[in-house]
């Protein structure tokens, strides 16, 4: 390995891409390189990609041209989902110097023994076969915020007919809870305040080795060093077991706040999307967490457009969706992925057809989370405040999830402080004061 130089990063995607950019970053830190911004000429550049959102390959360009711009000799590394599913794609891409797979990225500072740019468009590739990766790199995000996501699991064994993630990050794989318990130290010892569990399928966490999130989430909550806070990000509703909503009812350390995905509101294209539950367990898992916590926060991903999706199934998904007492939405408009199963069902439905109904939903989430926002207003929460936005104003969340803006002045990042919630703002955040 290069001892030294600067690196910077570019991470596309979920919260397990940010943790997992933060660990080669503090592989590279322990070899002596320095992170910069990417306006800064770094010698090295660093981009982990991601294989969920649109236009993957067109945001890959774009930032290895940007990369080029600021340092035209920067040694460009590109990382990630996208990188395992077309690394050939990538390697053709004109700056992009070295390809690494979801195994072989944690190899990187070992990589790195000569920083001389490769001939334009003939990249170097390093992506093993996913079906042969077994090991779970741990770690977590830091340095960036006051919430830290810590990875906990990885992988995938579920093939829904929409996702290429299995594909990318190969099956379902956890550290241990020790291991894990350990990982939550590290980050604590850093100075977090508040850890997001993440993964891709985190309730399957520990089913290799007799243990479960449960069990986790239980010795987590023992932690002490200043952790303040735990939230578990999004779990599949068949994973998410009244023992677990249970046990964060009583916790005072893992947040009121859950994101479950649904996807469809519809039972057939539930079945079509070969999802693992239908819309009246669903509903169970809702009504569970209402009756044990009345304001919990509770978002929900859905996806329109899938094939087979017509004007009554997609009634059917606004329907339920409206009827559920939920906080928020996370809207994603289908689009068509290589080698996924979806691809072989005839009733594709208009690119247009796709955005109206995205539009629909984002204007029924809107109301949602006013409809969640307004339950706090003129109350007393606590709000983590996490970053400043503008000149004035500086932001945080209730454990609810509701994310507040109060005077720069009056209090500190990094730090929990009862607010009195005043007002719903346009801009769609609550404006509080100092109690």
């Amino acid at each position: 390995m290069i001892s030294g130089g600067t690196v910077a990063f570019h991470t596309l995607g979920c919260k397990l891409n940010f943790s997992e950019t933060s660990t080669v970053a503090r592989q590279l830190f322990e070899g002596g390189f320095a992170r910069v911004n990417i306006d800064e000429s770094p010698d090295v550049v660093v981009i982990n990609t991601c294989s969920v959102t649109d236009n993957a390959d067109a945001k890959c360009r774009n930032f290895v041209r940007r990369s080029l711009k600021s340092n035209p000799i920067a040694f460009i590394v590109v990382i990630g989902c996208y990188a395992q599913l077309k690394p050939k794609e990538i390697a053709a891409i004109n700056g992009v110097d070295l390809v690494l797979g979801a195994n072989e990225k944690f190899n990187l500072p070992s990589m790195l023994v000569d920083l001389t740019k490769k001939a334009y468009g003939f990249g170097e590739i390093r992506v093993g076969e996913i079906k042969e990766v077994r090991d779970f790199i741990p770690g977590f995000s830091s340095g960036d915020r006051t919430r830290t996501f810590l990875k906990v699991q990885d992988g995938c064994d579920y093939f829904c007919a929409f996702c290429t993630i299995p594909l990318a990050r190969g099956r379902s794989r956890s550290g241990t809870i020790s291991q894990t318990l350990d990982s939550a130290r590290d980050a604590i010892k850093k100075g977090a305040k508040e850890i997001v569990l993440t993964g891709v399928n985190i309730g399957d966490f520990g089913k290799a080795n007799g243990e479960s999130l449960l069990e986790l989430i239980q010795e987590l909550d023992k932690l002490e060093g200043g952790i303040e806070r735990y939230r578990i990000s999004s779990i599949e509703p068949n994973l998410l077991s009244e023992e677990i909503i249970d046990f964060v009812a009583t916790s005072t350390k893992f947040m009121p706040h859950f994101h479950i995905p649904l996807q469809s509101g519809s039972d057939e294209i539930l079945s079509a999307m070969r999802r693992r539950y239908r819309s009246d367990l669903y509903r169970s898992r809702v009504d569970y967490i209402r009756k044990k916590m009345p304001h919990a926060g509770i978002g929900v991903d859905v996806i329109v457009g899938f094939p087979g999706e017509c004007d009554s199934s997609f009634k059917q998904t606004y329907d339920f969706i409206k009827s559920l007492n939920i906080s928020y939405l996370h809207v994603f408009t289908y689009s068509e992925r290589p080698n996924t199963t979806a691809l072989r069902i005839e009733d594709v439905i208009p690119v247009q057809t796709r955005q109206n109904r995205n539009k629909m939903l984002r204007i029924l989430s809107l109301k949602k989370q006013r409809e969640h926002y307004e339950n706090f207003i003129g109350g007393i929460s606590k709000v983590l405040i996490e970053s400043s936005e503008d000149e004035n104003l500086i932001f945080g969340y209730t454990p609810e999830y509701v994310r507040v803006a109060v005077n720069l002045n009056t209090v500190s990042k990094n730090t929990t402080t009862s607010l009195l919630l005043k007002t719903i703002n346009p801009n769609g955040f609550v404006l509080g004061s100092v109690n």
